[in-house]
Parts: structure tokens; sequence; C-alpha cells
């Protein structure tokens, strides 16, 4: 790496640090709902509490953005970045009151697994059992274990698992189903998703499940891992282009894509679920699923997928990344024609962490110069001076279109992830190279 490379990731660390900091003292001044526990997530683009959202309340609180809050603060304390900045106190106590309000409201004791929505005092409003919420659910809970000792992280983590090997595996095709009612039963057909499954949940139980191994070093769960990373690259992977396919049958044969309800397209607009599906893949997922699945491979003791890595990396280049503005669009078809051109949040700050992991795993500094090129587009355009927080949605020339704060699915996970990756990261290039 030349020398001034070098002192531009440092300014660039320099600058995600100082994003972070801001976040996180967001999150914990704002976020913490100190009457009944748990957290608060959906702030405008000043910081105050939304007063409506178009499915629903503000105050609501979501399995999704619960257990992520609960992963934020914990892998700051494991990753030993609260202590730095003088947080570790204030993280624990946010970790620990998220996981009480977690595990006392949205725990089903009478069938297992964790309820979809709750309102702001915890009473379920909708318990249904979605694999995408179990999913984080492990996630948090494995790494809030390995971050504060407490049992009842692991405990619970196990728990989720076990239930998901007992309710949702399927043991003919493989893979998991995804969408469940209350009681485990699968759920319709169409807009409901009990006939479908998805790279995006299934690359999430990938991520799960590698925190889970990491922190029992249990065979069972390596197993799982293993079988997981198997189902991802041998079915949802389209080889063709080197790009991630999108929603599939039950067996795997690809279908064109849906908006499904209580998913993140379904919850910004309804309507969604009534327009024309079509066969796209998602370049954030497409850039995402290349560093979890590396990371996957670090704690099962394998090197990094250097194929799969640099040809995921360049299909995302030569189709997803914006040559005029810079940045990555939000989704397209498969032979590169882009068919959403806007800008959101979680792509661009995955990607962040997605062009940094390749660098590393390859040593190709093109995906460096990706790097350092989406952080500027980010920090010039996504960043929010006013909270220190990232606004949602952009135009492809970086204009705002939605500039909340948080909501129902926005919260540090996507951000302050992306933040601490990078930052560790570069960190650890630069004592190799001393």
């Amino acid at each position: 790496m030349k020398p001034e490379k070098r002192e531009q990731l440092q300014v660039i660390r320099m600058q995600m640090e100082d994003f972070m900091k801001r976040s996180v003292l967001f999150w914990l001044e704002n976020g913490i709902d100190g009457e009944y526990g748990g957290y608060l997530v959906c702030f405008d683009c000043h910081g105050k509490m939304m007063k409506e959202l178009a499915v629903l309340s503000p105050s609501d609180k979501m399995i999704v953005t619960q257990t992520r809050m609960i992963w934020g603060f914990s892998a700051l304390l494991r990753n030993g970045l609260a202590k730095r900045y003088g947080w570790e106190k204030d993280c624990k106590k946010a970790a620990v009151q998220g996981v009480d309000f977690l595990i006392d409201k949205f725990w089903d004791k009478e069938n297992t697994g964790w309820a979809w929505v709750t309102d702001r005092r915890g009473k379920v409003l909708d318990n249904g059992k979605l694999v995408y919420g179990q999913s984080f659910a492990i996630y948090a809970l494995a790494e809030y274990y390995m971050a504060t000792g407490d049992k009842r992280g692991l405990d619970y983590a196990e728990k989720t698992f076990d239930s998901l090997k007992k309710y949702a595996a399927d043991t003919y095709y493989g893979g998991y189903f995804e969408n469940f009612k209350e009681d485990w039963v699968l759920e319709c057909a169409g807009i409901y998703g009990g006939d479908l499954k998805s790279l995006d949940i299934h690359m999430h139980m990938m991520e799960a499940y590698t925190v889970l191994y990491e922190a029992t070093q249990k065979e069972v769960h390596k197993r799982a891992l293993e079988e997981i990373i198997q189902i991802i690259l041998t079915y949802m992977v389209d080889y063709d282009f080197w790009c991630g396919r999108n929603q599939f049958g039950i067996d795997f044969v690809p279908r064109p894509a849906i908006s499904i309800r209580r998913t993140w397209n379904y919850d910004r607009d309804p309507n969604s679920a009534n327009k024309n599906p079509l066969d796209t893949t998602s370049y954030g997922h497409n850039i995402e699923l290349i560093w979890l699945l590396n990371r996957a491979y670090e704690v099962l003791g394998k090197p990094p997928a250097r194929e799969f890595t640099r040809k995921f990396a360049d299909y995302t280049l030569a189709n997803g990344w914006d040559p005029i503005y810079g940045g990555i669009y939000r989704d397209g078809m498969h032979d590169g024609r882009v068919v959403v051109m806007d800008k959101e949040w979680w792509q661009n700050f995955e990607s962040l962490t997605g062009f940094l992991d390749c660098y590393q795993a390859t040593g190709d500094e093109r995906y460096l110069d990706a790097f350092i090129e989406l952080w500027e587009f980010d920090r010039s355009c996504f960043y929010n001076e006013e909270t220190g927080e990232s606004r949602q949605l952009l135009k492809a020339d970086g204009t705002p279109v939605i500039q909340d704060t948080g909501n129902q699915w926005k919260c540090l996970y996507h951000t302050d992830r992306a933040m601490m990756e990078c930052c560790l990261r570069i960190e650890g290039m630069s004592q190799k190279e001393m």
C-alpha cells in the first residue's frame, strides 16, 4: 500500500470514529425507554420522536430493531470500543435492560420463540414467528453473552436455535421455512410468505449461527452453520453472473421477488405487494454476503472465499456502483440492468465493510479504492450533521428522499456496525504494516 493511501485510511478512520461516537451517543441518549424498558427507535431528521408511521405506531417495539440495539451495545462492549470511549457502563446498562425487556415481553412461553411486535409497554401485538426475527435474537443474545457473561443470553440463543431446528428446518429440501403463525404453523402462501425462501433470511441465519458457534463451540452449531453456508452457495447464487438470487419456492426454484407482509419493503410501502415481481438481485446483499461469508469461514477456521469474494465484488462494481455520483444502487436485474437507482443507507454502509473485506481477502487495491470513494459518498450525502446519524434514502444524485434518523427497521445496526468493523480493520491493517 502506498504511503499516501495509508495516510488517507487513517483520516477515514478518524472520520468514522467521529461518526460512530455521535451516533452511539444519540442512541444512548434517546433510544433507551427508561419508562418501560427496551428501545425507542423512531426519530425524524431532527432527532425527535415521530408521530406516525405507515404501518406501526412509532412507540411500538419490533423484534428486529430491539435485538439489533442489543447487538450494537453488546458488540461495542465485546470489541473494546465502549471501554475506549468511556461508554462501558452505559452500554452495559443499555444492553442488560434491553435483554430484560426482550425476555420478559417477547418470549412466547407457551410456543417458544419470539413475538414479532409489542406495544411500548410490551403487550404482544403480533405473535407471528418469523425466522428473520428469530435469527436476530440469536445474533444479539449470543453477542450479548460473549460481551457480558450473562448466561441468559446463551440460554435463550440456544433455545431459539432449538426451536428453529424443531419447527422451521426443511428436512426434505434443506434450509428453513421462513414465515410462521404464533404456534409455528406455516403461514399462507403469497404475501404472507409461507411458500417462499430467500437469500436475505438465510444469509442472516448464517450471520446468527456464526456468532452462536463462536459463543458455544458446540458441534451441533458448527454443523448448522456449515449446512446453511452450503444451502446459500448451492441454491442462492446465480453463477452465470456471480450475484445473489432473491426469492425461491420451497424447492429452491428461483421465483420473481414479491414484497412479503411484515418485511422492510412492505412496511415502507404496503402497496408494493401488488406491483409486478421481478427476478432482481440486491447489490447491498451481494456485497454484505461477501464479508458475512468470510466472517463465518474465519470462525470455522477456514481461509477467506477468495474466488467468491472477487467475482461477487466485481459484479457489484460493474453493475451496482454509480459511476457518475458514487454510491450503491438498490436493485437490478442479474444481467446488469439497474431497476432501482436510488441509494439506501444500509446497502451503502454494509458495502463499506464489504469492500474493505474484499481488499483484505484479495489484496486487490481496486476494492480499497471503492471503499474510499464510497466513504466519501456516504459521509457527504448520508450523514446528518444535526443528529450524528445517517439519512435513510437518497435519490441517485444524493438528494435526500427520506431523512429518518431511525424507524422500526433502522437503528445503530448497519451504520455503527460498519463504523466498528472498518475502524477495527484499518487499525489491524496498520499494526500489520508496522
